[in-house]
């Protein structure tokens, strides 16, 4: 991937200014992070479907006293005269790109946010905008979103249906030719009915009715196991020890880092957390991390890819290959809390923006789901409504995933409700079958007195979605981020978590060998996997296999090796190690 493809700059600024405005070291008196200010929102305000000019909104907390200077990468924006809590300002669209947003006041610098001029953005509800539906579920009153059929000029037509209607079109993920409108309506009951009327125009593929934010992640102190013991069965700090070694390797070695992109949909961090206090103002050859701010240590996802080592939270594994990486950058966004449709409108304007990899650690359920014992689910579920809608949402993400960046590739959460992750009548977006989508279940430690690499070192975790469809299984605790040095953070367990190491391993992959295809990675990941579960014949009972059990192809083709059978647990400095040999098989 060239360079030119990271900058974010005013078009037609010299790279070694860039390279200094990101780079520099703007924040002064160090330890004294009450001194500078936090961004803890970022987001398109105005009118979202203006094509020439987009503005957007912020919000600071703890602003200085004095000039606040308004940054995007190497740019100054704008000036303001005195601090403000709230701030507005207008960009016109080409004389700028997408990059890092930050505040300046007073030589200190505030947390960065990733800007993006693309024109994906939804609206959220507020408060008053939502109600409960019979099965008690909270959904939008008057904000809905349809997909317009591919032979219809598709904002033209969004415009006429609103007009016909008595609507607004308020928001849009134009790649995908959604919508977003605000209906003339009070109430759930007159929101279905007219949702029925524009769902029988012929112009409509289907209409999407809000239901939901992200998927809570499971949190369960229970555990007796300490976090760090929990990566030792996907030996975590031996492929942070490989990578240091290896990579860069000597020059006939022919291992070149190459820079790459990730983003995570999540909410926000906490950059005076010890976690991430570092990453403010990051020195050269040190990962960057983009988020808003959080007034607590609450972002354990990113922080399994971020976290500063031996600070008393969590431990990221792509910080720990900071001085030998190509260059990594970790966007965490959400846009506005619009739910589905906005996690959606924020993976489109990250992949525009040039993410190579998605973490999605969410996912929905539908109601009257079951349990693999029996029972019905009662987490992050959706109306069979609201889960068709999300279908036809997603799988228009992924077919234009598939036309337009089938480099791309989205890891994502098998689900902690104990169910059936591959089934498309209980669960999304995991049960979506694309070489793009990467699915990772959890596991944790069996207690048993066995080397790692046995099957019975690990076992899967209750709450974990499984079946054939779940690509490989991770570690599903670890430590949660802490407000301070040497404290001990919060045990988290579930497969949100898993499934950011399964992000962390596919970036540091692609930093080694980025032509590697979505299936090439899936192929490595598998091929170096360590085994987990009872071994299996090839037609067991359904979903009774934590994964796909692991295939003669993925094991030399040997037919007689042990691990056939058996589902696959991530083994991150195996994977790692085939990836440096895929450089030599691939030429």
């Amino acid at each position: 991937m060239s360079e030119a493809y990271f900058r974010s700059r005013r078009r037609g600024a010299p790279a070694a200014l860039q390279l200094a405005g990101i780079c520099g070291l703007l924040l002064t008196g160090v330890g004294q992070a009450t001194a500078a200010p936090r961004l803890t929102e970022l987001y398109r305000c105005g009118d979202l479907l203006d094509a020439a000019i987009f503005e957007f909104c912020v919000r600071v907390r703890d602003p200085q006293p004095g000039k606040m200077r308004l940054m995007l990468a190497d740019e100054l924006l704008d000036t303001r005269d005195r601090p403000e809590a709230e701030v507005r300002f207008s960009i016109e669209l080409g004389q700028y790109s997408s990059g890092p947003f930050w505040l300046e006041q007073r030589g200190a610098r505030s947390n960065a946010v990733w800007l993006s001029l693309q024109d994906s953005a939804t609206l959220a509800a507020r408060p008053d905008e939502v109600a409960k539906n019979p099965d008690g579920i909270t959904s939008y009153v008057d904000l809905v979103s349809i997909i317009v059929e591919e032979e219809f000029k598709a904002l033209p037509e969004a415009r006429r249906l609103a007009g016909k209607y008595g609507a607004r079109v308020v928001g849009a993920i134009p790649p995908l030719r959604v919508y977003q409108l605000r209906l003339p309506v009070q109430d759930l009951i007159h929101r279905d009915a007219m949702v029925l009327r524009l769902g029988g125009e012929e112009s409509v593929d289907t209409v999407i009715i809000e239901e939901s934010s992200a998927e809570d992640t499971e949190i369960d102190a229970s555990s007796d196991e300490r976090p760090d013991s929990e990566l030792a069965a996907n030996r975590f700090v031996d492929a942070v020890d490989y990578y240091r070694r290896r990579i860069p390797g000597p020059p006939d070695a022919r291992v070149v880092p190459a820079p790459q992109r990730v983003g995570i949909i999540e909410r926000s961090l906490d950059f005076d957390a010890p976690d991430f206090s570092g990453l403010i103002a990051p020195e050269p050859g040190e990962l960057r991390l983009y988020g808003r701010d959080a007034a607590g240590p609450d972002s354990t996802i990113a922080g399994i890819l971020a976290a500063g080592w031996k600070d008393g939270g969590n431990t990221g594994f792509l910080r720990g290959l900071d001085g030998h990486h190509g260059g990594i950058e970790i966007i965490v966004d959400r846009g506005s809390d619009a739910g589905i449709t906005e996690n959606i409108a924020a993976s489109v304007r990250l992949v525009q923006d040039g993410v190579r990899v998605l973490n999605w650690s969410w996912g929905v359920h539908r109601t009257g789901a079951l349990r693999v014992g029996g029972g019905d689910i009662d987490s992050a579920v959706r109306s069979g409504v609201a889960f068709e809608g999300y279908e036809e949402l997603l799988e228009e993400f992924f077919l234009w995933l598939r036309r337009d960046h089938p480099q791309v590739v989205v890891v994502n959460s098998a689900g902690n409700a104990g169910s059936f992750s591959g089934n498309d009548d209980y669960r999304l977006p995991s049960s979506f079958v694309t070489p793009q989508l990467i699915v990772v279940g959890a596991h944790q430690l069996s207690g048993k007195p066995v080397p790692v690499a046995h099957p019975g070192y690990a076992e899967q975790r209750g709450a974990s979605n499984i079946d054939a469809r779940v690509g490989i299984t991770a570690a599903a605790c670890v430590s949660g981020s802490v407000s301070r040095t040497g404290k001990t953070g919060e045990l988290r367990c579930g497969t949100s978590y898993a499934t950011a190491l399964g992000s962390g391993l596919v970036t540091a992959m692609l930093t080694i060998n980025p032509d590697l295809e979505p299936d090439q990675l899936r192929e490595l990941l598998r091929r170096g996997s360590l085994p987990i579960g009872r071994e299996l014949d090839f037609e067991p009972a359904e979903a009774e296999d934590l994964t796909a059990p692991i295939l003669p192809s993925e094991r030399a083709e040997r037919l007689d090796h042990p691990d056939v059978g058996h589902s696959a647990r991530l083994d991150m400095r195996k994977t790692l190690l085939l990836t440096v040999e895929s450089l030599t098989t691939v030429e």
